[in-house]
C-alpha cells in the first residue's frame, strides 16, 4: 500500500507563465499537489520555445516545466470563464500568480477579491519586483535582474572583456522558481497549524540579489566595511578548468589540507615552499598562483588519468563536459535522472526526475505537461458536481 504523496489533497491554482512561475508550481506537483495550470485561450506563450513534435504548444520547454499538472483554459474577461475561475477558487489552499499588480486587480483577482471567495487561501505573487520601492510596477524578465543585479558585471571582472554580459541559463527564473516553491510551502504549512491564509510576495530582483550576495557582499558585511564587495576566489581570471592532454578539467583542491596533495600527485611537491605559499593565509590570498601552476602541470595526463590519481587522493575533480554530451554522464544513468516515457499525443520524450528523493515516497508517479485546455471539461465537470451538490 502507497504511503500518502507529502502535498495530497492541496490543490493549487496555477495563473503563472514563462519559467519562474511554472517551475515553483512544478516542484510542487512532484512533492504530490494537484495543480491546475490555468491559461489564456492562446496558451502560455512559453509553449512555442521548442518546436513541438505534434501538437501546437507542446514544445520542449513546456515538457520539462510543467510535468504533473492539469489545464484548463479560462478567459477571465468573459463572465462566464470569469465565475469557473471563482467557483474554482473556492476549492483551492493556494492560489500562484505572477501577474502584475494592477493587472490582476483589474480582473478581479487580486489578493482581497480572492479572500473574500476563500478566507483562509494561501495566495502567491510572483512578481518582478517588491513592493514599496520605485521598481514596484515595471515588467521583469530573468535578463533585467541579471542586470540590475550586478550579475553581467562580474564576467568582465573575470576574464577582462569590459561588456557587461548575461549568464547562459535562466538562473534568475529559476533561483527566483525556488524561493517560490519553498515560501508557499511554508505559507500551507502556516495554515494547516492556524487554518489562516495570508498574502506570500515572492519577488525577483530581491530573491536574486540576496542568493548572489551570499557570497559576493563580502567585505561590505560589516559597518564600516572590512573589505570591498565581492568574494574575489569566484571572479579570479584563473578560476576556469585546467587544460589537459585530451581536454579540460575542474581540479579543487579547496580544503587547505589538499593543495600540498595535489602538489605531489601533479609531480611538483616542492612548489608550495618555493612560492612562498607553506601558510594557510599565504595560500588563501595567493589562489591565482597555484592555479596557474595546476594549469601548467595538467597537461602532462588526461583527463582519466587525473580522475584516478586525484579520487585516489580524495580531491574534488571532473573533467570539463561538453553540455551535449551530458545525457550520456555515467552518474546521471545509473540514478534514472533522464526517464524516457511516452506521452499521450508527442510519443516518447526523456523528463528529468526530481532530484530530490523522499523515503517516504520513493518513486512518485508524475504525470506528463498537458495540452493547451486538456483537462477543462473534466474541471469544469467537476465544479459543477460541487455546485449541485451544495
Amino acid at each position: 500500500m502507497n504511503s500518502p504523496k507529502m502535498l495530497e489533497d492541496i490543490r493549487i491554482v496555477d495563473m503563472t507563465s514563462v519559467i519562474f512561475g511554472p517551475y515553483s508550481t512544478q516542484i510542487l506537483a512532484d512533492c504530490g499537489a494537484e495543480v491546475i495550470k490555468v491559461e489564456s485561450p492562446r496558451g502560455d506563450f512559453f509553449r512555442g520555445a521548442g518546436k513541438p513534435v505534434n501538437t501546437k504548444g507542446m514544445g520542449a520547454c513546456h515538457m520539462t516545466l510543467n510535468r504533473g499538472k492539469r489545464a484548463i483554459t479560462l478567459d477571465l474577461r468573459d463572465e462566464d470563464d470569469a465565475a469557473v475561475m471563482r467557483d474554482l477558487m473556492e476549492t483551492a489552499d493556494v492560489f500562484i500568480h505572477n501577474v502584475r499588480k494592477a493587472g490582476i486587480e483589474r480582473i478581479g483577482f487580486g489578493y482581497d477579491d480572492v479572500k473574500a471567495i476563500k478566507p483562509d487561501i494561501v495566495y502567491v505573487h510572483c512578481t518582478g519586483f517588491g513592493s514599496g520601492g520605485p521598481y514596484e510596477p515595471l515588467q521583469c524578465y530573468d535578463d533585467v535582474v541579471q542586470a540590475a543585479s550586478g550579475l553581467t558585471s562580474l564576467m568582465p571582472m573575470a576574464d577582462g572583456d569590459p561588456k557587461p554580459r548575461y549568464v547562459p541559463s535562466a538562473i534568475v527564473d529559476k533561483v527566483a522558481g525556488l524561493h517560490g516553491a519553498y515560501a508557499t510551502m511554508a505559507g500551507i504549512i502556516h495554515k494547516l497549524r492556524t487554518g489562516e491564509g495570508q498574502f506570500i510576495e515572492v519577488p525577483m530582483f530581491e530573491a536574486f540579489t540576496g542568493f548572489l550576495l551570499e557570497e559576493h557582499l563580502f567585505g561590505a558585511t560589516f559597518d564600516p566595511p572590512q573589505e570591498s564587495i565581492l568574494y574575489k576566489r569566484q571572479i579570479a581570471p584563473d578560476r576556469q578548468p585546467s587544460p589537459t592532454k585530451d581536454g579540460h578539467m575542474s581540479i579543487v583542491p579547496y580544503v587547505d589540507e589538499n593543495w600540498q596533495k595535489t602538489f605531489e600527485i601533479m609531480g611538483d611537491p616542492d612548489f608550495l615552499g618555493r612560492a612562498g605559499l607553506a601558510t594557510p593565509v599565504d595560500r588563501f590570498r595567493n589562489q591565482d598562483k597555484m592555479n596557474a601552476r595546476i594549469d601548467e602541470l595538467a597537461p602532462a595526463r588526461t583527463n582519466a588519468e587525473w580522475t584516478r590519481l586525484f579520487n585516489q587522493a580524495n580531491i574534488p575533480c571532473m573533467a570539463a563536459r561538453d553540455i551535449n554530451t551530458i545525457m550520456e554522464d555515467p552518474h546521471l544513468k545509473a540514478t534514472g535522472f533522464f526517464k524516457r516515457k511516452e506521452h499521450p499525443s508527442e510519443g516518447g520524450y526523456f523528463e528529468m526526475q526530481p532530484p530530490v528523493r523522499f523515503s517516504a515516497r520513493p518513486d512518485p508517479e508524475i504525470g506528463p505537461a498537458p495540452r493547451i485546455d486538456e483537462h477543462g471539461e473534466e474541471i469544469r465537470e467537476e465544479l459543477a458536481m460541487r455546485k449541485a451538490a451544495e
